[in-house]
């Protein structure tokens, strides 16, 4: 019965509703005609999402078929990795596109309620197919949801697949076995010499096709790529001349000089020939000089030269052969000559393994020939890494005394690791690991290079770091003279400029070590942007941009509120003669909402929801509760202080004992300075629960009292008349209300009066005092009258000691005792003698200091 009760009213409200609403041509209402559009609006978003997502399906397709065509080629796969994760993020946003409308329509279906049960009063047609066209169009909704779940699901299957396929890639290449013996049969030398005959001919017919068609286009290229090169190393050798060339007449260079030496003379060179190589090929391949074969064999070359270049020259550096004074690595001459060649000469042949395998690819040269060609560059590098090893270098240059001697120079763990890499290394190869054995060796020159140059990179910025370090470089002193700063602010840059030196050496060294390991720069790149973008600790995510971006806000927030603090006060506030204590509150308020302000924006252009920090909050109550509770109250006390204004920056204030000039007012704490000049830092919580006294709230007017005793028998009208004539006539005292002279006591030893006095100025209390006690010291003098000082009697009484209360019966000296009593005891004429004793006075001064 009432569900039935329910439907009745249900349908006498929608027809009330239907006859309320005009009826339009045609006989439709206007509520039929306002749900058209959201119909063609929702069909609409239908046809474009359901496109889009079926076109993200079939580039799915193609990209699953790409990963199966290039199984083999993993910079490839990388490539198509990120290209599937940029397809999976799309299939997410297009869900995310039906989110608004889903709730559109589960809302409208929920007030139109469920559709009637058999045996019920059937509902008006319009509402049933507007519940049926909500539930059509819901259903298709979760289709296409479903299609591109579905995709989504097989696309990050692909990109797991990848990931396992890279990974064995890579494995089978470093654990896969050769026949070495194979490799070494008469017929590979057979082979190298038909691969030689190919290759000439490939080169030479390339040559005679520029000199004959693209010989002005070369010339061009190689000139701009010289033009290029000689631009920064000239340039650079200009800028940096001091710090490139070591100077042999130089005894003892500092460190610093020493490692700069070794930076610019290793990076500048090597800088110049990357960039006229890397010139060189992109100028070749833009005039279309260059032939697929040939391009890749160049590319390869190029970038061997580049390597071999940079090892020689950071070799150079680090070892100084020539040099003993610049040498960075503690040796003798003797071991630093065989360290550099030895360095020098790995390198070229870890190279020219590296162009044979590119020159074989590229010709397609037989496996055995490639084989034996990798497996005697892996045992020369082998032998040249144990070289190394056995280099036993002295810290001295006496390497022939010690030689001769009987305690020659003992193996560091250098050493061993040399002799270890370089024995696995032939071994590896003997074995038939020549992949192994050709990765061994490309990390041991590649690796070594960068990590020596990490190494020195890391130095450098120690050296920099240090107390003094950075005053004695090229730029400190430039930043000297051009700025004038001083070797502490100096320092302080040096620490910041180590800082950045250690954050450039690992952004730029680690890439290219994780590069020489197997990984592709797509990879760093997505790691990189990841990590950039996406931290997630638990529940919770940040982004490294976003606390970047949050931190710069705040930063620009900041700054322009202490800008808008200086106009306001400087500008406004100072013009329009505000007082200082007003000025001085305004002040400290804008800058605290500027602060918060700029703090919030920070916040939000860090991409940190507001809601996410109730964790913190509740943390932080919790301190609040435990330890923070004085912190909290002096805050809030800051606050009320602020807004009340019970006293202002300028005010002469009484508050916890401490008398003073109110300096500043913060939100923790409030600076007082006493009249000693003492800066007393109160805590803005006892000023809110103590009575504080200022002298100057509301106006510096006040009211100062001058104390003044005269002697018994002065003529007091006489008194009354000097005293107000003084008040009235200092300049500084008001005449409204006027001075007042109130007799306030018979003292012990004077008439006491007291002498009110009211100032414009309280501050002006002291020297006011003081010179009206002057005027009265003058005055009373003039006039006869005296200022006592207390007095105080000395009664001596003397007889016969047994007439004498509480005498001894004992002998007593020829000297009669003497008691002192004060006056107003009983006198001598009181005590019972048998001869009056006739009493000598004797005043005493006492000084009214005791």
């Amino acid at each position: 019965m009432q569900s039935i009760l329910v439907h009745i009213f249900r349908v006498v409200a929608l027809v009330a509703v239907l006859a309320a609403v005009p009826s339009l041509p045609g006989g439709h209402s206007a509520v039929a005609q306002e749900a058209a559009p959201k119909t063609d609006n929702a069909s609409t978003l239908l046809e474009k999402q359901k496109a889009l997502i079926e076109g993200l399906s079939k580039q799915a397709e193609e990209l699953a078929r790409k990963v199966e065509e290039n199984a083999a080629n993993d910079a490839r796969l990388v490539e198509l990795r990120i290209a599937l994760e940029e397809l999976a993020v799309k299939f997410l946003q297009a869900g995310v596109q039906f989110r608004p409308r889903l709730n559109e329509i589960n809302l409208r279906l929920e007030a139109l309620g469920p559709a009637p049960e058999e045996g019920q009063p059937a509902e008006p047609e319009v509402v049933a197919q507007e519940r049926a066209a909500l539930v059509q169009e819901k259903a298709q909704i979760n289709s296409l949801l479903g299609l591109a779940e579905s995709e989504s699901l097989k696309v990050n299957r692909l990109i797991d697949m990848i990931s396992t396929m890279r990974r064995d890639l890579f494995t089978d290449t470093l654990s896969k076995r050769y026949d070495i013996l194979s490799a070494l049969s008469p017929e590979t030398f057979t082979d190298l010499v038909r691969e030689a005959e190919d290759l000439y001919r490939a080169v030479w017919s390339w040559l005679r096709f520029v000199v004959a068609f693209k010989l002005q286009s070369a010339l061009i290229a190689t000139f701009l790529a010289l033009a290029a090169a000689g631009l920064l190393l000239f340039g650079g050798r200009h800028i940096f001349a001091e710090m490139m060339d070591a100077e042999e007449i130089r005894e003892a260079p500092s460190y610093l000089s020493r490692l700069s030496v070794a930076f610019w003379s290793t990076l500048l060179p090597s800088a110049a020939l990357a960039v006229f190589l890397g010139a060189s090929f992109y100028f070749f391949d833009y005039f279309k000089i260059l032939r697929p074969d040939i391009s890749a064999m160049l590319s390869a070359l190029f970038e061997v030269m580049i390597i071999v270049f940079f090892v020689n020259r950071l070799a150079r550096a680090a070892l100084s052969p020539r040099y003993p004074n610049w040498r960075l690595i503690p040796v003798d001459s003797k071991s630093a000559f065989r360290l550099f060649w030895l360095a020098w000469l790995t390198a070229v042949t870890t190279g020219l393994d590296v162009i044979m395998n590119k020159i074989n690819h590229v010709m397609g040269s037989p496996l055995s020939l490639t084989i034996a060609k990798s497996l005697i560059a892996t045992v020369i590098v082998g032998i040249l890494v144990i070289l190394i090893g056995l280099v036993r270098p002295s810290r001295t240059e006496t390497a022939e005394e010690e030689d001769a001697g009987d305690h020659p120079a003992r193996l560091s763990w250098l050493n061993y690791f040399f002799l270890l890499a370089g024995s696995v290394n032939i071994v590896a190869a003997v074995l038939g690991y020549i992949g192994f054995a050709r990765f061994l060796s490309s990390q041991i020159v590649v690796t070594g290079a960068i990590a020596a140059t990490m190494y020195l990179g890391f130095l450098s910025a120690n050296a920099i770091s240090k107390e003094g370090g950075f005053v004695n470089t090229a730029l400190g002193r430039y930043l000297r003279r051009a700025f004038r700063l001083e070797d502490s602010a100096l320092d302080q840059l040096g620490l910041v400029a180590s800082v950045i030196t250690n954050v450039l050496i690992v952004g730029i060294g680690v890439p290219l070590i994780l590069l020489q390991w197997g990984f592709q720069w797509g990879d760093i790149t997505s790691w990189t942007y990841r990590l950039a973008n996406e931290i997630t600790i638990g529940s919770f995510s940040f982004s490294l941009i976003g606390i970047l971006s949050g931190v710069l806000v705040f930063m620009i927030g900041y700054f322009l509120t202490r800008g808008f603090q200086g106009w306001l006060d400087g500008s406004v506030l100072a013009r329009g003669r505000v007082d200082v204590g007003v000025r001085n509150s305004i002040r400290t308020a804008v800058g605290y909402a500027g602060i918060a302000i700029a703090a919030l924006f920070g916040i939000s252009a860090a991409g940190i929801s507001l809601s996410n920090l109730a964790l913190v909050a509740g943390a932080l109550s919790l301190g609040i509760g435990f330890g923070l509770q004085n912190i909290v109250s002096n805050f809030v006390s800051g606050l009320i202080l602020l807004a009340e204004r019970p006293f202002k920056a300028g005010d002469w204030i009484e508050a916890g004992g401490v008398t003073g000039t109110v300096k500043r007012i913060s939100v923790r704490a409030t600076e007082i300075e006493t009249f000693q000049r003492k800066t007393v830092i109160l805590p803005n919580s006892e000023l809110i629960n103590a009575a504080v006294g200022n002298w100057t709230h509301k106006n510096k007017l006040g009211r100062v009292e001058i104390k003044i005793g005269v002697a018994y028998g002065s003529d007091v009208k006489r008194v009354h008349d000097i005293l107000l004539e003084i008040g009235k006539s200092h300049p500084l005292v008001l005449k409204n209300p006027e001075p007042f002279v109130y007799f306030a006591d018979f003292g012990a030893s004077s008439l006491d009066f007291e002498l009110r006095l009211y100032l414009s100025d309280i501050l002006s209390g002291l020297t006011v005092q003081n010179e009206m006690r002057f005027a009265i010291v003058e005055a009373l003098e003039r006039e006869g009258i005296e200022i006592p000082f207390p007095q105080r009697d000395i009664h001596i009484r003397s007889g016969p000691p047994e007439l004498v209360p509480g005498a001894a019966k004992e002998p007593q000296p020829a000297e009669p005792p003497v008691v002192a009593e004060p006056a107003g005891d009983k006198t001598a004429s009181e005590v019972p003698t048998a001869e009056p004793a006739k009493p000598r006075r004797r005043r005493k001064r006492i000084d009214p200091d005791d």
